[in-house]
């Protein structure tokens, strides 16, 4: 009997063990915050957490999900009380985001992981020279790692063509990529201020141009510059043929294709314009898709992954918390009322839970 027991423990423990595949699988369904919290139940579940297989499997699976957030950032913040970030539960759509520019003098950029409160400073830049830069931020999926891209216009006149460089996380450096560009464009500027979007593994900037012509006459061109996260190769895309609603424009998304938001002044109020590409990359599916009456005093903040509208609906000319973020359907044109707060100028950026960063180098946590 004393030999029996040991054994029957024994037989005990393997009924009670679950196989490998089925704890991962089961980690993997789990929130951050937990998974966390697991790296200290065992050495072995630490390792599991922390590989990059693991990582990787988590935010597939968070994909499928689609669990998202929208991160509020104030554009500055001088008390002592360090940055603030407030976070809203609205299902926007889940781009990668990060800030669109670095003015000079900022050079410096940074990724940032809110789940499991990381950072990392980006290597110094492989151009000559920065000036105004734009940025992109993307997830290769393809290769499951993350990209920044970083396009730096110079000042002067007649301009030279932009440099361009690319981060990749799995590396750690930068390295420079061609533009494709247009031999007599004279002067060019990035005509949006809102993030980027990064639709059909493409990242893209608007751009106003200036080129001479033949005869020395001046032509205005607006283009859209691409970027493929995979090949790394820039090209131009076209807009929608349409002269109408000059006050304003605005790349964004909508539903996981390109779209373009054009505005127009109206003696009562403006109208907005959105534009949707049904095909991507082909000129000819530039569709309208609806016209949206909104009020003079309303700022663009971008679209939901159901395709709504989200506008600030100002109180008065500067930010106040009376200001509301109003959702409006373009089809039935119904309007609902968010809970956000803010009395700064409303910059969002939206994000996924993930662990990216967690098995990192020269990562800082806070």
């Amino acid at each position: 009997m004393k030999e029996a027991r040991p054994q029957s423990l024994i037989l005990q423990q393997r009924k009670n063990h679950l196989p490998d595949d089925i704890v991962l699988d089961i980690l993997a369904k789990l929130p951050v915050k937990s998974l966390l919290r697991f790296r200290c139940v065992h050495k072995s579940w630490y390792f599991r957490i922390t590989s990059p297989n693991f990582i990787s499997t988590h935010l597939n699976m968070l994909l499928c999900h689609n669990q998202g957030y929208v991160i509020h950032m104030p554009s500055i913040n001088l008390d002592n009380q360090g940055l603030k970030v407030a976070c809203d539960h609205i299902d926007f759509r889940l781009q990668n985001s990060l800030s669109n520019n670095v003015f000079f003098g900022f050079n410096d950029v940074f990724l940032w992981n809110p789940s499991i409160r990381k950072f990392k400073k980006l290597p110094d830049t492989c151009l000559s020279q920065l000036h105004l830069a734009k940025l992109g931020f993307a997830h290769h999926s393809q290769k499951n790692d993350y990209k920044v891209v970083r396009i730096s216009r110079p000042f002067t006149e007649p301009m030279p063509p932009p440099e361009a460089e690319v981060y990749t996380l799995c590396s750690d450096s930068w390295k420079r990529v061609g533009i494709s560009w247009r031999p007599n464009v004279v002067f060019y500027k990035f005509s949006c201020v809102k993030p980027f979007p990064f639709v059909s593994g493409h990242l893209h900037w608007m751009l106003d141009m200036k080129e001479k012509g033949g005869g020395q006459e001046m032509r205005y061109i607006e283009m859209i510059l691409s970027f493929d996260v995979n090949s790394e190769k820039f090209k131009e895309l076209p807009l929608p043929n349409d002269h109408s609603f000059k006050d304003g424009k605005c790349l964004t998304s909508i539903k996981e294709k390109l779209a373009l938001t054009k505005f127009e002044r109206q003696p009562h109020g403006m109208l907005c314009c959105i534009w949707v590409m049904r095909e991507y990359g082909v000129c000819e599916s530039w569709s309208k898709l609806c016209v949206v009456p909104i009020e003079t005093r309303t700022c663009f903040i971008g679209f939901t992954k159901y395709g709504s509208l989200l506008i600030q609906k100002k109180f008065q000319e500067i930010c106040s918390l009376e200001d509301k973020y109003v959702l409006i359907d373009p089809e039935t044109l119904y309007e609902k009322e968010t809970s956000i707060q803010a009395i700064h100028p409303l910059v969002i950026a939206t994000y996924m839970e993930n662990l990216a960063l967690l098995d990192g180098t020269n990562v800082i946590s806070y």
